[in-house]
């Protein structure tokens, strides 16, 4: 009963670990997603008196990835107050051209000056509409939400691992007598933490599989895929390899960092 209580205690500390980790990427990968949602509908407003070249204008920046003439109709329509087709026909070609710019993704602010100011380097264009204020909001909304995310990640990692080192510690001072009276018959330092080392890992590899579980379910539960459906985007939440394998090597690599700073730690009773 006491051994099943040590395995469950760092066990469920390295889930944990792995799960705050987990959400960290969900949450990466679903900003990432996000940033690709806005972008479609992102678009930059260059004015100018005369028809543009799209190849120019597409070569001024490299985040230009299309260029479309917007019709002048609707604005026509709107200034329309009963002329004739004749005056109509002519407030169409005096209006100055219109374009719409999609980017190739979703850009910082730094990016957006550096675009506003090459393309107001172009003699042609008269103005430029980047729409910088609601952008500059959604920008810094989504860095702070990721930035809380990873101080929530981070300060989990960080006190359970002290949790851990403290439990593997009361494991080793539990059995100090027995590791000191193999030391008297010449067993290495390696032998004598065996135990130990062996807990460390079996846990890693129990605390992996339950996160595998707990994650594939989540991955495949239709209430989770709708909310991300009704935001208007699709993550990956886990993927069964990758995300595994990067799970596994962090478990067992803490497990196994800690209980060596434990051994390396020990001082011998004489």
């Amino acid at each position: 009963m006491r051994s099943i209580k040590n395995h469950l205690s760092l066990v469920i500390a390295l889930l944990s670990i792995l799960f705050s980790m987990q959400i960290f990427i969900i949450v990466d990968r679903s900003l990432e997603a996000y940033k690709e949602n806005l972008v479609s509908n992102y678009s930059v407003i260059i004015v100018s008196q005369k028809r543009l070249i799209r190849d120019e204008i597409l070569g001024i920046n490299t985040i230009i990835s299309d260029m479309k003439e917007l019709e002048p109709n609707n604005v026509v329509e709107r200034l329309n107050s009963g002329m004739d087709k004749k005056n109509i026909e002519f407030l169409k070609l005096t209006l100055p051209k219109f374009y719409k710019l999609s980017l190739a993704h979703y850009p910082t602010p730094r990016e957006i000056e550096r675009l506003t100011r090459d393309l107001m380097n172009n003699p042609l264009i008269v103005k430029v509409e980047n729409f910088s204020h609601m952008h500059d909001i959604t920008y810094k909304l989504l860095l702070l939400f990721k930035a809380v995310v990873s101080v929530f990640a981070i300060s989990i990692f960080i006190v359970t691992s002290l949790l851990i080192f403290k439990e593997l510690k009361i494991w080793q001072f539990k059995h100090t007598e027995r590791m000191n009276i193999m030391g008297l018959f010449g067993a290495p330092v390696w032998l004598r933490s065996a135990v130990l080392f062996r807990l460390a890992i079996v846990d890693a590899l129990i605390s992996s599989g339950l996160a595998f579980g707990l994650f594939d379910y989540l991955s495949s539960n239709l209430f989770i895929l709708e909310q991300f459906l009704n935001i208007g985007i699709s993550v990956v939440i886990f993927n069964p390899i990758d995300d595994f394998i990067l799970l596994l090597s962090v478990s067992l690599a803490l497990s196994i960092l800690l209980a060596s700073l434990i051994v390396l730690g020990h001082k011998e009773e004489v």
